[in-house]
């Protein structure tokens, strides 16, 4: 029996020869290619910098830092998520508030925010869930109002298109976080990215990468004490990239719209098949944007721990995305109640997130649909 990952990287010859190239070179970290991968980045996304550091993680804990979340603060963001959002925000001593989803695209929902907010609130963390973009311009009217700080957590959205603009290029917020875990878009084996249109926060992410510690002649206090000397400024953390790694990235980089591309494609397909399915909701996306797809998660009547058994049975690497955060146990045991946001709590229950990646054929996609429709008919 075939068995289809839910997903796997795609590594060529020609990425593979690049890391080769950048490991000969005197460099293996804090060289030339670390900003030269970052100028393509803001290139592509349309922002004015890129910082990239091992993990995206790192650049969710930099941003939040950077954007000066501490103790007494409070920061808004989505339950459905990966835990490093909300984490990050504890990692600065401020405390994550959760606010509900939208039930079609469950992506944060801008009315849920504004009922989160207090005279603790100073920012918000949408996540752009599955590679559809959220819905920024609504986002962003509450923050000006408010004066909070956005951070957006484009971990699954790295080429997906808002109202025209790419994501990462700032324009709806103050920082953009990007990934390159293995399984995202594009991959650097670990890794992360912060795209920002402000030199401030881009100097200080810059600092906060390698342990506060800066040898830019221009910021130094003591400008005389000769070329050995760098000052530490700021309690930073080591949170750099390798060269070789960001030799991985760049060849990626020369993929990923057709990586996209393919992906939007399996998506095409897959709705095709199921929105004649009763038994299956897809994610629905909005006319104004692109999603870039990195999931696609599904909605299922009946038992979902029974078809997703099935689906394992058969073969297809099916997965959950996600366990609402504050329902996994550290949050509970931090006062975070059940119930508290319904319509993530819902989707939960029904969702099974079915394989995406470049590398599937058409063959391979065939074969998802009819085990899915299968097996949920077994289940009636």
């Amino acid at each position: 029996m075939k068995q289809i990952p839910y997903a796997t990287q795609w590594i060529d010859e020609e990425d593979i020869q690049a890391v080769v190239s950048a490991l000969r070179l005197p460099y293996l970290t804090q060289g030339p290619l670390v900003a030269e991968f970052e100028k393509q980045v803001a290139s592509y996304c349309g922002a004015k910098y890129a910082v990239a550091v091992s993990s995206g993680t790192a650049a969710l804990h930099l941003a939040c830092l950077a954007a000066g979340f501490q103790s007494g603060n409070e920061v808004i963001t989505s339950p459905i998520t990966f835990v490093a959002s909300s984490n990050s925000v504890l990692y600065c001593g401020a405390k994550p508030v959760f606010a509900d989803v939208e039930e079609t695209t469950i992506n944060i929902d801008p009315q849920a925010i504004a009922r989160c907010l207090t005279k603790k609130t100073r920012g918000i963390i949408p996540v752009h869930f599955a590679g559809q973009p959220c819905e920024l311009v609504e986002i962003r009217r509450l923050a000006k109002q408010y004066r909070l700080t956005i951070i957006e957590d484009a971990a699954h959205a790295l080429g997906a298109t808002y109202s025209g603009s790419k994501i990462g290029s700032c324009k709806y917020s103050d920082l953009t976080i990007l990934s390159l875990h293995a399984v995202k878009h594009i991959t650097a084996g670990e890794g992360g990215l912060i795209t920002t249109n402000n030199k401030k926060l881009y100097e200080k992410l810059l600092l906060l990468r390698t342990h506060g510690i800066t040898r830019e002649p221009r910021l130094l206090q003591k400008k005389h004490e000769g070329p050995w000397y760098y000052e530490m400024q700021e309690l930073g953390y080591n949170y750099r990239i390798t060269d070789f790694q960001c030799a991985l990235g760049m060849s990626q980089f020369k993929k990923l719209d057709r990586f996209i591309e393919r992906r939007r494609e399996i998506v095409r397909q897959y709705n095709q098949a199921f929105c004649s399915c009763e038994e299956v909701t897809s994610l629905d996306e909005k006319s104004d944007r692109q999603s870039s797809w990195h999931i696609y998660p599904i909605r299922v009547k009946g038992d979902r721990k029974t078809i997703f058994n099935k689906l394992r049975e058969k073969g297809l690497g099916v997965n959950v995305h996600y366990l609402p955060v504050y329902l996994q146990p550290y949050y509970q045991k931090l006062g975070y109640r059940v119930g508290s946001c319904p319509r993530a709590e819902n989707y939960y229950a029904q969702a099974i997130t079915l394989p995406l990646y470049p590398k599937m054929s058409d063959e391979d996609v065939a074969t998802v649909i009819e085990i899915v429709v299968r097996s949920i008919e077994e289940n009636k």
